[in-house]
């Protein structure tokens, strides 16, 4: 998550001195309701049994966010947060995976009647971040697009005022992401 903070010591593209970055705890406390709702739900879609608890996601998730050092807006801390759920429902899901292995593979739905709230496994959950992780090298913004939509549930229009693009970019965004994701999960 290096790459999501920013730094204060570098001047704005206008020459102007930068803001101050946005702190985490103020971040969090104003925008608890938002990332419990967040955190709930996608608690709920990732991973089977589902032992990580709400608030204990948010907390994990606020750790990894401590190692940033600030946000230039609620948007950015918000992008920074669904990146932060995903690390955390992965990592979970690896540990209850190498307690047990699964009985195979199954396909990862990635259609429309998805977009809600697909259901996925531990192994799941682990192979989409695998293959997010190869997709990075080839487009950061899809990856950004996915992790709105998929890992933290965002709309079209919460992702496109997240990551600052509009929302017919979103939409051919998350299309490509998910016929990328589509080949490389079915191994080809």
């Amino acid at each position: 998550m290096a790459q999501d903070h920013v730094d204060p010591d570098q001047p704005h593209g206008d020459g102007a001195a930068p803001a101050p970055p946005l702190q985490l705890d103020h971040l969090t406390r104003s925008l608890y309701d938002v990332l419990h709702t967040i955190a709930h739900r996608e608690r709920l879609r990732a991973g089977r049994p589902a032992t990580l608890q709400t608030t204990a996601l948010i907390s994990e998730s606020y750790l990894k966010l401590r190692q940033s050092r600030g946000w230039n807006s609620e948007e950015h801390f918000l992008a920074s947060a669904a990146t932060a759920m995903r690390h955390v429902l992965v990592d979970a899901a690896r540990a209850r995976l190498s307690r047990k292995r699964g009985d195979g593979i199954r396909a990862v739905p990635l259609d429309e009647e998805h977009d809600e709230l697909p259901e996925v496994d531990d192994g799941d959950v682990v192979r989409i971040s695998d293959a997010l992780a190869a997709l990075e090298q080839v487009d950061e913004r899809l990856v950004k697009v996915v992790e709105c939509r998929f890992f933290a549930g965002y709309s079209e229009e919460e992702t496109a005022r997240i990551l600052g693009i509009s929302a017919r970019t979103v939409r051919r965004d998350w299309l490509q992401a998910k016929a990328w994701l589509f080949r490389e999960l079915q191994g080809g």
